[in-house]
């Protein structure tokens, strides 16, 4: 059932609001019931359907003559704006959520503990870069067996195209997507071929052009984080603040069917109140999910390694359904790649890939040589389980916040990416594939924008090369974010996905989607079914998922990290029998309870 437009506007320090429509200019009133809101009469005369529209408030002072305490805005776009045609800086648009026809009522996305997710940019994701392109892409998503997509941001943004982490329009689907209606034709499809969708969103930091909500109200307070200015949680007019990050939720559950929500670096939420933004958040989505007999979902990116991110609120933790566990990424890299520069110096160990097997956080209140001092707490395994930390080999920021944009199988065989795909789709949290990654896909995913200010483009480039150089990266190896190239260069191609040892890349994934879907014991969340050998000498590795705790039974992975034959151990049990093998055939006839591998190869048994 479509709708008229309500133009509402959050404004505490407006003297007066007006709000132009189709260029006539309408005089709003304030709501007696909600200070600091100001709406329209009911019996104003304004025009139906789609309109452009903007605000002007007028403000007035303590000090100078009559006409200088008085300050006029220009007409500003809604900072609840659902469509920007023109981008950030113009007028808004309305938009009538209520006129797309669903095809998902009977819709149930599959538990968070069973699935494979699949992080998806959808600007790079196919040559148009748009959502509708995605559509056409579906098809190869359901044939790999993922479970649901993690979107990139998608809210307005300044410029032809972007990570995503620029928005300043959190309530709008950028137009270079294809605005609102194309993402309601994409998740509609999704749902429609059994795909959940994850909206990744940013309620920690503003983009730098086209950021108009200071003029509104207290949108922001003093400090910054390593993105800008502090989102106000906590202070002044905070109340209103807080509302307009709820409100966003509630619109993409409801307008847009999102499945849930993947939250940008909410350890920059500085929030002091008594009830934690999160907790909200996740109250709120629970609401929806009672609403509509959904499993919703909500995930943190987080380094704080607290396991209160994921306790209920019910005993004082923050709500969120899981995590993104960076821990198990960095010991992973370093295994399969040999990395350990920077913060991966911690995990050069394969003893550190083997901690986290079983305590999630390899640092849970030990020393972090990068950060200078102890970080994190241990998880208590009778509340937090294994299905609430997201793990992934590549991801968005591990592949774009490399210098050059290179992905982790560019450094390494074919035989080597797939044994950590074995790995990555046999250990026991919930696994996350970055776009082009079950392909080995050859092009890169750099770090890219394309702010029209040149003074803005230029202090991003720089910068980028600054801080590369600071780690000493060779700064020619870094690209030029604001190079057009740059963003064509990360777009996935296409014609290479059936193509000799990308297809038996993509095979490799498939079959191990479909095992980890059809293996009990590989989404076990009994903790102490878990079990682990490790050699740093001869650099193999094996995971043992049991049937029951201290059973001799059940799947063992293991993988050769070397370039040499090795023997590994089988951890007990007997008549092993293949499931899935990266390479070569495995030797099981030479050594009783071992298994000898080829160099670089995997091998999943049931013993």
């Amino acid at each position: 059932m479509t709708q008229d437009h309500r133009f509402d506007v959050w404004a505490p320090h407006a003297r007066k609001v007006t709000v132009r429509i189709d260029g006539v200019d309408h005089p709003m009133q304030g709501l007696a019931d909600r200070p600091g809101w100001w709406t329209l009469p009911d019996d104003a005369d304004v025009p139906r359907g789609t309109v452009r529209y903007g605000y002007l408030l007028t403000k007035v002072f303590d000090e100078g003559t009559d006409k200088e305490r008085t300050s006029v805005s220009e007409v500003l776009p809604d900072p609840r704006s659902r469509r920007q045609p023109q981008g950030v800086h113009d007028l808004s648009c309305t938009f009538d959520p209520d006129a797309f026809e669903w095809h998902d009522a009977a819709w149930r996305p599959r538990p968070l503990r069973d699935s494979v997710l699949y992080e998806l940019h959808p600007g790079t994701f196919t040559p148009e870069g748009t959502l509708d392109a995605a559509i056409g892409k579906l098809d190869h998503l359901v044939d790999l067996g993922v479970d649901a997509v993690e979107l990139l941001p998608v809210n307005g943004f300044n410029g032809d195209h972007n990570w995503g982490y620029d928005g300043v329009a959190w309530y709008t689907v950028d137009e270079s997507y294809g605005g609102p209606e194309a993402y309601q034709r994409f998740v509609d499809a999704c749902h429609t071929k059994g795909i959940a969708v994850i909206q990744d969103v940013v309620y920690n930091h503003l983009g730098p052009s086209g950021n108009y909500l200071p003029l509104f109200a207290e949108y922001f307070k003093p400090g910054a984080s390593s993105w800008g200015d502090l989102i106000n949680l906590d202070g002044w007019g905070s109340d209103g603040v807080r509302e307009y990050i709820l409100d966003n939720i509630t619109m993409w559950l409801r307008e847009y069917h999102v499945d849930g929500f993947r939250l940008d670096a909410v350890h920059a939420l500085a929030d002091s109140r008594a009830t934690h933004i999160l907790e909200q958040i996740a109250q709120r989505i629970a609401a929806e999910s009672e609403r509509t007999g959904k499993e919703l979902v909500a995930i943190a990116e987080s380094d704080l390694n607290d396991p209160r991110m994921i306790a209920g609120t019910e005993g004082h933790g923050l709500g969120m359904d899981a995590q993104w566990l960076d821990d198990v990424h960095h010991a992973a890299h370093v295994a399969f790649t040999g990395e350990t520069h920077g913060y991966y110096g911690d995990f050069a160990s394969l003893h550190a890939l083997e901690k986290t097997m079983h305590t999630a956080y390899f640092h849970n209140g030990t020393y972090s040589t990068f950060r200078g001092r102890s970080h994190g707490r241990e998880i208590d395994p009778a509340e937090q389980r294994p299905w609430q930390f997201v793990t992934f080999l590549q991801n968005h920021d591990q592949v774009g916040n490399r210098a050059a944009g290179d992905r982790m199988n560019h450094g390494m065989s074919v035989d080597r990416a797939i044994a950590a795909a074995t790995w990555l789709l046999t250990q026991p949290y919930t696994p996350m594939l970055f776009m082009g990654e079950e392909f080995g896909a050859s092009t890169p995913w750099q770090f890219f924008t394309a702010h029209p200010e040149p003074e803005l483009g230029e202090a991003v480039a720089t910068g980028r090369k600054a801080e590369f150089a600071a780690m000493a990266w060779d700064h020619a190896t870094v690209p030029d974010p604001q190079d057009p190239q740059t963003f064509e260069r990360s777009k996935l191609d296409w014609g290479e996905v059936h193509e000799g040892e990308h297809q038996r890349i993509l095979d490799a994934y498939r079959e191990l989607i479909a095992l980890r879907h059809d293996t009990p014991e590989l989404t076990d969340q009994n903790w102490a079914t878990v079990a682990t050998q490790a050699s740093d000498s001869e650099q193999w590795f094996v995971l043992k998922r049991m049937s029951e705790p201290e059973s001799e039974h059940g799947v063992v992975v293991a993988v050769n990290l070397s370039d040499s034959e090795r023997e590994l151990p089988l951890m007990g049990g007997d008549a092993p029998r293949v499931l899935f093998a990266s390479g070569t055939d495995p030797d099981m006839t030479t050594t009783p309870g071992a298994v000898r591998l080829a160099p670089e190869t995997a091998v999943v048994l049931r013993v």
